[in-house]
């Protein structure tokens, strides 16, 4: 059998080896481990916003974790806490999304992925949730993962991956304020989305947490599992709504 061909959004960065010190195109090796251990074929994909017809050789996407979105993007002045935008990253991702979402391939969102979703659904970010929570337990220090026990919605794609309840690593200090039109199906004790979906497609799904640092196999399971399914006949569907 062929296994499904899913594209994974790199970014750009510097990076020394060898002989080497440039900016290269990068995606850690777990993320492809994991797509690669469920079965599937891992792409990756630079940031390139002048189309989005690669997605028509691909059978999912995989949108990373990494740096904070430009606040512009949702109608925000930038936080003193929030990154320098990486324009041509958050261009081209959103590229990518809102062609997926178009073409109804299955979609999975980790950490900034999710939140890349909750952006296409017309949604907002908290720009520093310390601000927000009155605690910084979702990112406890740079290079430092936090924990936090979640609870996941009865009949949700995440629930049937993972249980009703989990332990979850996560490292961000931005979140979901409003999920737009996305379903939360998971949340932390503080209240905050954990995981967010769209029912209404094959498979969209947004976790804040990372699942390739923990070795959740069963979620990129069913994620690989949904790219391997053949799409209900009828075509392309309407864009999700959004900026």
């Amino acid at each position: 059998m062929t296994r499904p061909v899913i594209g994974i959004a790199a970014y750009r960065d510097r990076a020394r080896w060898d002989i080497w010190d440039t900016q290269a195109t990068l995606i850690q090796q777990s993320y492809v481990r994991g797509v690669t251990e469920a079965g599937g074929r891992a792409v990756v994909l630079p940031p390139d916003d002048t189309d989005d017809g690669v997605l028509d050789r691909l059978d999912g996407l995989l949108l990373p974790g990494g740096a904070d979105i430009d606040p512009a993007r949702y109608g925000q002045p930038r936080h003193p806490r929030t990154d320098d935008p990486s324009t041509d990253r958050d261009a081209g991702e959103l590229l990518l999304l809102r062609g997926a979402l178009e073409r109804d391939l299955p979609v999975l969102g980790v950490c900034r992925g999710l939140q890349l979703l909750a952006l296409a659904y017309g949604g907002s970010l908290h720009q520093h949730l310390p601000d927000v929570l009155g605690h910084g337990r979702h990112l406890p220090a740079s290079g430092v993962f936090g924990d936090q026990r979640v609870s996941l919605a009865e009949g949700s794609l995440a629930a049937s991956a993972i249980g009703p309840e989990a332990t979850v690593r996560c490292h961000h200090h931005q979140g979901v304020a409003d999920p737009g039109t996305l379903r939360v199906t998971a949340r932390a004790a503080d209240g905050l989305p954990e995981a967010v979906e769209d029912p209404s497609r094959r498979f969209v799904l947004g976790v804040q947490w990372h699942p390739e640092v923990m070795g959740q196999h069963a979620l990129f399971a069913a994620f690989v599992a949904a790219c391997a399914a053949p799409a209900a006949p009828g075509g392309r569907l309407p864009a999700a709504a959004g900026r």
